[in-house]
């Protein structure tokens, strides 16, 4: 697995490197300067233990035996290029974009599945501006919010950038242009909780009768509304 990962992040790695190196004037020979203290393995593996244990940068220094500022810019270059490596469906076959995955899911007649998911964060610095945007309101905490789409066996399409966790998943959505993605492409059925409930014009989420709330002719004619049509997409409540 980690030697799948070296080789799809690794040359991307490179070539953002020797792309900043390139956007500006050389003041040393070719070679000289400092050398790496981390190969890029090693880069690799301290960002994954950040991301998937939330290991602090002071630790991940001692355990690599660099300074903590060393291990702050690694992560930061190394985080973003999972997700320019995409998702892997078949051998032949990776999605990396929005598009792609609904055009994928359009092709081959499939039902996907949307939902957000919160990662808890330390809390930003103090002084930050958007500081309080990180605090979420369903769990009290700190936090980024991302946006997972699945086909209906749960197989990984996409996973979005994170937003702050006090970003709505509607409001998420639209940012990353999933709406107007499903506007303009091939008609697709895609699941999603009440999170993605918004106005008619994006979709609609049903909504089920019970003794205290009977269905009623909006609520009926809004159900109506939810169903498949062509170059549109469905949401259903799945709560």
């Amino acid at each position: 697995m980690i030697a799948e990962l070296v080789a799809g992040v690794g040359p991307l790695w490179q070539q953002r490197h020797q792309a900043a190196l390139a956007s500006r004037p050389r003041r040393r020979a070719v070679g000289t300067g400092a050398k790496h203290k981390l190969v890029f393995v090693d880069r690799l593996s301290a960002t994954l233990v950040h991301l998937r244990h939330g290991v602090i940068h002071d630790v991940l220094a001692c355990w690599f035996g660099v300074n903590r500022s060393t291990i702050t810019r690694v992560i930061g270059e190394v985080r973003p290029l999972p997700a320019q490596r995409g998702c892997t469906i078949t051998p032949d076959l990776r999605l990396r974009t929005l598009a792609e995955v609904v055009d994928h899911l359009g092709e081959n007649e499939k039902t996907g599945i949307n939902d957000g998911t919160e990662i808890r964060v330390r809390r930003p610095a103090a002084g930050r501006k958007d500081r309080d945007k990180f605090v979420s309101g369903k769990n009290k905490q700190n936090a980024v919010n991302s946006m997972i789409v699945t086909d209906a066996d749960g197989r990984l399409l996409y996973c979005s950038p994170a937003e702050p966790a006090s970003c709505a998943d509607i409001t998420h959505a639209r940012k990353l242009g999933l709406v107007r993605v499903l506007s303009d492409g091939l008609a697709v059925e895609i699941l999603a909780d009440a999170g993605y409930q918004g106005r008619k014009r994006d979709h609609t989420t049903p909504t089920a009768s019970s003794r205290r709330t009977p269905q009623t002719g909006t609520r009926r004619s809004m159900n109506s509304d939810a169903r498949p049509t062509p170059r549109a997409a469905s949401a259903s409540s799945t709560a």
